[in-house]
């Protein structure tokens, strides 16, 4: 059984993974660790070489449940992988390859059953979460909404309003600060769910699934200012989609995930310049990526260790 200890999900026998993991921060990289890395992901160029996230052999299975009790559901085996200081990572695979449990399980809603979770911060790590329905608070104005987060870290309202205002014109909501959820589209309600997760500055933003219940137009509009928003505040982001143009448009890298028990069977680096526009979607390059991750998602790739 998986424990939390200093910001790190423990499990007999991983030892020599944690203190592997706390190697990859500063003190002990390998020569060339810093050009090997950004030969691997040319995004990371110009940005700082420092992982803010490992993941080692984590693993989670769900109890049977019934009478007759059961061997329990495997959602995820084994899933390792290293995320970087303001890195853009998409989760991609099948419905229920665990991409939005993994989520859950980073943002700490569920503890792993093995395996280990590292945050480079430690237990100080801010974490921001957005999911595919905005869940904001009815009874609550869009400010309302933005606020929540500082006030249940004990802000001064003064304050928290500041912040929040600071964030309404960032994510362009001017003049929606009194309107009530009921009465956003349901991009707006995502600009105000972002805003929300955004607030306390967090170390890592999770996202699932954030624009799939929009329809199509207004998806790709988003796109658009999720990555004005990474450019501007350069946090580091973990996505999951279904989606493989929404991958390849917003990441640096796409990991592909296999079906359950989820595993990660593909690391693909994105390698298209940035910043990015519609029309890099429509070159061959960009066309060759998506079949890769086609042929990934629905074929028979070898799984790939970290």
């Amino acid at each position: 059984m998986a424990r939390r200890s200093s910001g790190l999900f423990r499990s007999a026998g991983l030892g020599k993974h944690a203190e592997r993991a706390a190697g990859y921060g500063v003190a002990h990289r390998p020569a060339g660790f810093e050009s090997g890395i950004h030969q691997r992901i040319p995004a990371l160029k110009g940005r700082p070489v420092q992982p803010i996230l490992v993941l080692r052999e984590v693993s989670l299975t769900f109890n049977g449940s019934g009478a007759s009790g059961g061997e329990g559901l495997e959602a995820l085996e084994a899933v390792s992988f290293t995320v970087y200081a303001e890195e853009f990572v998409c989760l991609l695979g099948p419905s229920g390859s665990g991409k939005s449990t993994l989520l859950r399980i980073l943002g700490g809603l569920l503890p792993p059953t093995r395996g280990e979770v590292h945050f480079a911060l430690g237990r100080t790590a801010r974490i921001g979460m957005v999911f595919q329905q905005a869940n904001l608070l009815p009874w609550r104005t869009v400010l309302g909404n933005i606020t929540l987060p500082l006030e249940l870290q004990g802000v001064d309202l003064a304050t928290a309003r500041r912040r929040a205002q600071e964030m309404v014109e960032l994510m362009g909501l001017q003049g929606f600060e009194s309107a009530w959820p009921r009465d956003l589209s349901g991009g707006m309600a995502q600009r105000v769910a972002l805003a929300r997760a955004l607030v306390h500055d967090p170390d890592l933003l999770l996202l699932d699934e954030p624009f799939g219940a929009l329809d199509a137009l207004t998806r790709e509009r988003m796109w658009d200012e999720l990555l004005r928003l990474w450019q501007s505040r350069r946090k580091t982001v973990l996505m999951v989609t279904h989606s493989i143009s929404e991958a390849l448009f917003l990441a640096d890298r796409v990991l592909v995930f296999r079906q359950r028990p989820g595993r990660v069977k593909l690391d693909l680096t994105v390698d298209l310049p940035r910043p990015r526009r519609e029309e890099i979607r429509y070159t061959p390059h960009f066309g060759k990526l998506a079949r890769q991750l086609k042929e990934a998602i629905g074929g028979d790739t070898p799984i790939l260790k970290e």
